[in-house]
């Protein structure tokens, strides 16, 4: 299990990439913009992503896989009680975590992220399947990180959602929802084009007490973009229980 750590702050936080991603592609902008001194950062990578390979990835019930993975990594490495930042997939795998191990998840920021897949979510999915199709700039450090392996491995992350909309009705996790009981933070953008505005409802309506923060003109990597809006918004939210 690869994974990096930044900071010795007191308050440890796992960053959950999102599909096919790792800690370093996914969130560098947080591994160097949130405070060294409040947190101790562990950005991993999932089994059969990233660095944490081989094995080779198993899209078998994987949600609940990385999130007994991710827990198992923080407690591990000494962390009974952690906060939790996930986005897109790794926020799927948050809520998961949060919903299963409640008593180990502090605070809870997902972004980009849904419980279930609606018809828009599968015809987004749809529309950039064919990695052919994209563009060089975004297929460059999937090839760097996969090389050959690339377009198999997305071929088969979007089959993995098509069969949890087809065999499942679209639920990944909504029952596990109300189970969560880590304050709670729902971010979005609005101009997202792979996750569908409406999960953000959902979410804040089915987890006790969520917050929503909506990017008006962010799209699904708005941390990126607006790394240092979002990791102030983060970093208020993930302190906001401190002593």
């Amino acid at each position: 299990m690869h994974y990096v750590r930044e900071g010795t702050g007191p308050h440890p936080v796992l960053l959950l990439p999102g599909a096919l991603g790792s800690a370093v592609s996914d969130f560098t902008p947080q591994l160097e913009g949130l405070s060294k001194e409040e947190f101790t950062l562990i950005g991993w990578d999932p089994p059969g992503f990233g660095k944490s390979r081989p094995p080779q990835r198993d899209f078998q019930d994987f949600f609940n896989k990385d999130a007994l993975s991710a827990k198992e990594l923080m407690t591990g490495l000494g962390f009974s009680s952690f906060s939790a930042l996930g986005w897109s997939d790794g926020g799927i795998t948050a809520l998961i975590m949060a919903g299963r191990f409640p008593a180990s998840v502090r605070r809870l920021v997902v972004f980009g992220s849904n419980a279930y897949i609606n018809d828009q979510d599968i015809a987004m999915i749809d529309k950039v399947a064919d990695v052919s199709a994209w563009s060089e700039r975004m297929k460059a450090p999937m090839l760097e990180m996969y090389g050959a392996e690339f377009p198999k491995l997305w071929g088969d992350w979007c089959q993995a959602y098509r069969d949890f909309y087809n065999e499942k009705g679209g639920d990944i996790c909504c029952s596990l929802l109300p189970d969560i009981t880590a304050p709670t933070l729902v971010i979005h953008g609005n101009k997202d084009v792979m996750v569908a505005q409406e999960h953000v409802a959902h979410l804040t309506n089915n987890i006790k007490g969520a917050q929503s923060y909506i990017f008006q003109e962010g799209k699904h990597n708005l941390h990126f973009k607006y790394q240092l809006e979002f990791n102030k918004l983060v970093q208020d939210f993930l302190t906001q229980d401190k002593d």
